[in-house]
């Protein structure tokens, strides 16, 4: 079977296929037909080494997000059945519970083998059905991004309807906050520094485009938006250099969930004082919240935005793109 591997970590262009034999079935893992896979700003920082500690073996299969079908099961599993529609939870390990020490240790992408191949040999306690509503492309976008957003919203925000969210940027987490945010019946504020993308997130339900090129001081455009009430939850995206913005864009008692780590800065903290607001640090999420999170989008019919879907062997052409920060939403390759 092809596979893709991360190759020397160098860039762009360490990416490379490979050949490996099928996978073999073992106890408590399932055998998952690939159908579609998913990019994350995080699968260029791998493959430059600007990930985490950096000791990934060069055959390591890269990709944390992706969709397929169950075509054999080993021994002890019960949870899915073959021909089950499946995805991932990131962190294979981290079924429920609080994030503990060690569960970077079975990060799929990471420290072990992702989804860019045909066949996948998944931990089956790490696997989750897929609303039947969903194509492979759009349930391929669901496991880092979307459970992300919905940690930040839901676990972390305790998001009611009526509560206004502030989502920093147009990229996958900020979109699938949109998402999620709009079914639950919030308001929604969203920042880019293009026009045209603020016209086609206002077109997913966006209620607020603030333009951070023009309006550089768009905390103080979101104070004037809500009457001075500021954002209940922020999806903050970016990191520690828009962190003193996104604390003034926040409501007394609002909630930052913090994920990005593009943008570092010296960021002033003491607003979270003045406003008895919470900054959490988010790691994606647990099984718990992904089967949580599918549920939802199965009962609200969400689909997701899947901005450009390449093939299976333009790998590389998918990882350019997202590198060049055109797509809103999700960058999707299809395997079939």
């Amino acid at each position: 079977m092809k596979v893709w591997e991360i190759g020397e970590q160098q860039g762009l262009g360490s990416l490379r296929a490979a050949t490996r034999p099928e996978p073999e079935t073992t106890r408590g893992h399932a055998i998952i037909k690939v159908r579609a896979s998913a990019l994350n700003h995080r699968d260029l920082m791998i493959i430059a080494k600007r990930y985490g500690a950096n000791v990934r073996p060069e055959t390591r299969v890269p990709l944390s997000d992706g969709a397929g079908e169950v075509i054999a099961i080993g021994e002890g599993v019960t949870d899915v059945k073959i021909g089950d529609r499946v995805v991932a939870n990131m962190f294979a390990d981290w079924t429920e519970g609080a994030w503990v020490p060690g569960l970077f240790g079975a990060d799929y992408g990471n420290t072990i083998d992702g989804w860019a191949t045909e066949r996948l040999s998944a931990p089956a306690r790490s696997l989750a059905k897929i609303p039947d509503h969903l194509s492979w492309e759009e349930a391929a976008t669901i496991a880092s991004a979307g459970v992300t957003a919905w940690n930040i919203l839901e676990p972390f925000g305790h998001l009611k309807a009526g509560d206004t969210v502030l989502a920093l940027g147009t990229g996958g987490v900020s979109v699938w906050g949109l998402q999620l945010a709009k079914a639950a019946g919030a308001r929604v504020i969203i920042t880019s520094s293009s026009d045209q993308k603020l016209a086609k997130v206002k077109a997913l339900g966006a209620d607020i485009g603030i333009n951070y090129k023009t309006t550089p001081d768009w905390d103080k455009a979101v104070l004037d938006a809500t009457h001075g009430a500021g954002a209940d939850i922020v999806l903050e995206t970016v990191g520690t250099g828009t962190l003193t913005r996104s604390i003034n864009a926040a409501a007394f008692n609002g909630r930052i969930g913090m994920v990005g780590g593009l943008d570092a800065g010296q960021p002033q903290l003491f607003g979270l004082v003045a406003k008895n607001a919470v900054l959490g640090g988010i790691t994606v999420g647990n099984r718990r919240m992904l089967v949580d999170m599918l549920k939802s989008v199965g009962a609200a019919k969400i689909k997701p935005a899947v901005d450009k879907v390449f093939a299976f062997d333009d790998m590389p052409k998918a990882y350019a793109y997202l590198e060049s920060a055109a797509h809103i939403g999700k960058v999707v390759v299809r395997h079939d």
